[in-house]
């Protein structure tokens, strides 16, 4: 297991180099230059050549990227060529937005669809259960956003029960209406979440009441809740495991649409703007938190199956 965590590690790093240099260099193909962000629509030659040497970029891009990238190894992501602030703090901040509402409504959706599809598994010849596998069948192809735009309607704009946007001034001073702001949104990617995760569920789930090892149980005189409990659980989380990996890391890079429909000052929204105005370091290290943070839970749920499932680790102790 150590070589394999030394291995996976490995891998990590080299991933993480390579989503980097893709990063700077699509950026660099993009119309426009770093520059203009500094410039206005008048600006002489003379501004445009000062303002390329306080970016730098006058300099080759090779010179960029690795300059860039020594920055990035010590946690340095510069400062915003608009507010002239760092980036890192601005980051920092947004995340106690980001954050919350992504392990907010990734907890929610777990729960959701842990029941729905073990629900609709176990029952799935009759009617609750057939219903079940048809929401989450339709659910996956409804639109955040969308169900978004629903949740204002119903709750915000019809019964008056929630706020339709914005966040606290003082951010989690007062945490009662912080996650008062967070309630629709939280609840809105958990409802779009838990539909995928339910249809991963119960077929993870069907797999495991089909098995031979459930029926040994059975007949060995263990009732069919606590075989399922006892010897399904785990079989049945190996395949799930990974799937929560891709789910989560989806979750947080989907912050940017649920954000924009809520007025949230998270990292999506801080993106955006970014986007607008051309302020490259605020556009690469918004990237660049969310690139560590994808490639993070990937490697954690990698481990995670290894870890469970033993079969994994000795299939690792066969192969070296």
């Amino acid at each position: 297991m150590t070589s394999y965590l030394l291995r996976r590690s490995a891998f990590l790093l080299v991933s993480f180099v390579i989503a980097m240099m893709a990063i700077f260099v699509l950026l660099r193909l993009l119309p426009g230059d770093p520059s203009n962000a500094l410039l206005s629509v008048t600006a002489t030659p003379e501004q445009i050549a000062a303002a390329q040497a306080q970016v730098g970029a006058d300099r080759p891009v090779l010179e960029q990227f690795l300059a860039w990238f020594a920055q990035l190894t010590r946690f340095d992501l510069g400062e915003s060529f608009i507010s002239s602030l760092p980036v890192w703090p601005e980051i920092a901040a947004r995340l106690t937005v980001t954050v919350p509402l992504t392990l907010m409504a990734f907890a929610l959706a777990l729960v959701i669809s842990l029941v729905a599809g073990v629900v609709a598994a176990i029952k799935a010849d009759r009617w609750y259960g057939i219903l079940i596998s048809a929401i989450s069948q339709l659910g996956v192809a409804v639109p955040v956003f969308w169900v978004g735009i629903l949740m204002v309607s119903v709750f915000s704009v019809g019964l008056r029960w929630l706020p339709s946007s914005g966040f606290p001034r003082d951010d989690w001073a007062d945490p009662a209406d912080a996650l008062r702001s967070l309630t629709l949104p939280v609840i809105t990617v958990a409802l779009v979440m838990s539909a995928s995760l339910t249809r991963y569920v119960r077929s993870a789930t069907l797999d495991v009441v089909g098995s031979d090892y459930l029926r040994s149980a059975r007949a060995q005189g263990s009732g069919y809740t606590e075989a399922l409990w006892r010897h399904g659980l785990r079989n049945g989380a190996v395949p799930v495991i990974s799937i929560l990996g891709i789910e989560l890391a989806t979750t947080f890079l989907g912050a940017v649409v649920v954000e924009s429909v809520f007025g949230l000052p998270g990292l999506g929204s801080m993106l955006l703007k970014a986007i607008e105005q051309h302020d490259y370091p605020n556009i690469q290290g918004v990237l660049f938190v969310s690139t560590l943070v994808v490639l993070v839970i990937g490697f954690l749920a990698d481990v995670a199956q290894r870890l469970i499932d033993p079969r994994l680790r000795v299939s690792i102790s066969g192969n070296r």
